[in-house]
């Protein structure tokens, strides 16, 4: 173990957290953690007037960066889109002068409402979540970032009547604490379908 302390940035985007039984004791378990930061962007900017100043500081400040939200549409809510389209800048996050991002990490903590066998070639959505996700890993590789695969939660509609929804927070409060303390092995965690079924093998337990 390096010893390393990163910081760890959470955009956290759900139009509607009070209805969320996933995505909100997921928010809420991240919260009060040493080092990591958690911004709610709907409850920050309702009007989505976005501060990109404040933005561009919080990635500089910090050295992983989480979007958490629900897959809509095959994609992100929609003001992390628009966080994208105004913070991400040419000349800070890309172009000649845009290095801000290199060498960070970023990964994507979703559910989705279908059930993993849907996200496949011959399933309903016709892709795997992975490739669904190809705009956001082509985002990282063109602002130089580490891509790790997605934490994701299939069958969102069913999960709490089927009991899953506490390991699955267990399971990402593993992985929040791991990549916080730099136990994550970031070349193998690129390299999977998702993160979720890989844990034991990607992270470096502590040493006591």
């Amino acid at each position: 173990m390096s010893g390393k302390k990163n910081k760890v940035l959470i955009l956290f985007a759900h139009p509607s957290i009070n209805r969320s039984e996933i995505n909100r004791p997921l928010f809420r378990s991240s919260l009060g953690i040493d080092g990591v930061t958690v911004v709610d962007l709907y409850q920050e900017y309702p009007t989505f007037r976005i501060n990109i100043d404040r933005e561009q500081q919080r990635l500089r400040e910090h050295d992983i960066v989480v979007f958490m939200f629900p897959m809509y549409w095959y994609s992100t809510p929609a003001i992390l889109k628009e966080w994208q389209d105004l913070v991400l800048e040419y000349g800070f996050a890309y172009g000649a002068d845009g290095t801000a991002l290199q060498g960070k990490k970023f990964l994507c903590v979703l559910t989705a409402g279908g059930p993993a066998a849907a996200y496949c070639e011959k399933g309903f959505n016709h892709y795997t979540l992975r490739e669904l996700l190809h705009p956001l890993e082509q985002t990282a590789v063109l602002t130089g970032m580490h891509y790790l695969a997605p934490y994701a939660l299939f069958g969102a509609r069913t999960a709490v009547e089927e009991k899953r929804v506490g390991q699955h927070i267990e399971g990402w409060q593993r992985l929040l604490l791991a990549l916080r303390d730099d136990r994550v092995d970031v070349e193998k965690a690129g390299g999977v379908a998702k993160l979720n079924d890989h844990l034991d093998v990607l992270i470096r337990e502590e040493q006591s």
